[in-house]
């Protein structure tokens, strides 16, 4: 039984990580750190575990783990590396955006399982994709894998309220989110970088224009993405089967043959494809579940393949269907 350490305890992805981990027949929670909990049980702050664990919150993080996750705000992970000392074989997963971007002397590997799969079985350090990105990202792979992003990519992305994280912001109070729904960061989302990088490993030549309008939805979690662009004299049916052939070995992506809706992915660890034409546009429709495809289910998924479990162990979830 491996054990597994968790840093920053108190928000969205640190919650979503409990509860699978709690779930998880490889896996021991040695600790969970949070200063500003500490001494508080676990369930005091993700009341939807109550039965399943005892744990404590803990100041100290010192007990030897194999998988040490980091749920810490953006900015905060980089720092807090720097301040401790860690073993060389521990496997670190970080949630946050501080290593997605930097160049590969930071020793971080890109955690998308359907693009870098080999490199994070052998990695010891992963930084876990964002959740926009992974839906876009897995909406466009296996175009950029044949070459075929040849015009802008246009891509309309609508997000649930827990996309945002757990501290208050105007747009997360229940009268402002509720019956409401906005526009923001248009065309300059912090995940376009990580998107285009990932493309680009796959398309070297580089990818024309992505205009990405991304949109704060009304509901608590799940991701849809519509992502579309010009692809002249090739034929749907080349295109889907294109996409069945890139995911054939990847168990968490669904190449659908009807029109997907949300919740059919929320709750679980899925990434729910749909591939159509139109005249000579092409359009593909991405659904994943933010909190775990996007988040902490990514990151499980990860520390399966890094410490030689079967990549599905323990992401076996259902969605909820009313």
């Amino acid at each position: 039984m491996k054990k597994a350490g968790i840093i920053g305890g108190g928000g969205y992805t640190a919650g979503e990580l409990l509860r699978l981990l709690v779930h998880h027949p490889g896996v021991d929670i040695a600790y969970v750190y949070s200063r500003s909990q500490a001494g508080k049980p676990v369930t005091s702050v993700h009341d939807d575990l109550i039965g399943d664990t005892d744990l404590l919150f803990q100041d100290t993080f010192h007990e030897a783990v194999d998988v040490l996750f980091l749920c810490m705000p953006h900015g905060e992970a980089g720092k807090f590396l720097e301040e401790n000392e860690f073993p060389d074989d521990l496997l670190i997963i970080d949630l946050s955006n501080d290593f997605r971007y930097k160049s590969t002397g930071d020793g971080f590997v890109y955690g998308l399982p359907e693009l870098n799969r080999d490199a994070i079985a052998a990695g010891k350090k992963i930084a876990n994709p964002g959740c926009f990105a992974t839906a876009i990202q897995l909406a466009l792979l296996p175009m950029a894998d044949q070459q075929q992003i040849k015009s802008e990519v246009h891509i309309h992305a609508i997000t649930g309220s827990t996309g945002a994280g757990q501290q208050l912001q105007a747009t997360s109070h229940f009268s402002w989110r509720n019956n409401n729904i906005s526009v923001y960061k248009a065309f300059n989302h912090q995940h376009l970088h990580e998107i285009r990088a990932s493309l680009e490993q796959l398309q070297p030549e580089g990818v024309p224009g992505l205009n990405f309008i991304p949109v704060r939805g009304n509901f608590s979690r799940g991701i849809m993405a519509s992502v579309y662009f010009e692809l002249p004299g090739v034929e749907i049916g080349a295109i889907q089967q294109g996409y069945r052939d890139f995911y054939r070995d990847h168990p968490f992506v669904v190449i659908s043959r009807e029109n997907p809706h949300l919740k059919q992915v929320v709750n679980t660890n899925k990434c729910l494809l749909y591939v159509e034409k139109h005249e000579e546009k092409v359009l593909i429709i991405s659904m994943i579940d933010n909190l775990v495809k996007g988040a902490s289910g990514q990151a499980v998924q990860n520390m399966n393949l890094g410490l030689g479990f079967a990549e599905t162990l323990g992401l076996q979830l259902k969605t909820i269907a009313y």
